[in-house]
């Protein structure tokens, strides 16, 4: 699984005019699935991103989880994390999950994250999204998770 997780004071999904999922402080979440990525992967990537500490404590070092914080999650399905360019120009995708393997995945993800924070919004699989953000610092941070 990939993920590039980006610390927000605001963000929002927009799809077809209107508002899909919207937070304030938080993380915003973009994740992918690849080939043969298994749910203990994709639970291994939730732990890891509820715990990372990204946030600032009172002495302004990043010290705090999303969870410390009561942020919130925006987690948007976002294929092309897998592009490929080292062939051309043109991106391949060819390392992403099959569409139905990736929405499975993706909504076991979403699933698993609101079992275990107060706060989930999310975008939808497959539509073509807008997606605002205010990112915070700037904090942008990729995450691979392998099986090990």
């Amino acid at each position: 699984m990939l993920a590039v997780i980006q610390r927000v004071s605001e963000a929002r999904v927009v799809i077809d005019g209107g508002v899909a999922g919207a937070i304030g402080r938080g993380l915003l979440v973009l994740v992918c699935a690849e080939r043969g990525d298994t749910e203990a992967q994709a639970d291994r990537l939730l732990a890891k991103l509820l715990k990372m500490r990204i946030f600032s404590d009172d002495a302004g070092k990043m010290n705090l989880s999303v969870q410390d914080v009561h942020g919130g999650l925006l987690i948007v399905s976002q294929f092309t994390l897998a592009a490929d360019v080292s062939g051309g120009n043109r991106p391949s995708f060819t390392q992403a999950a099959p569409p139905d393997e990736g929405r499975r995945l993706y909504e076991h993800f979403v699933q698993q994250a609101r079992a275990a924070h107060p706060q989930v919004e999310t975008g939808r699989f497959a539509a073509d999204m807008k997606v605002h953000l205010v990112n915070d610092g700037p904090v942008t941070i990729p995450v691979t998770m392998r099986t090990p």
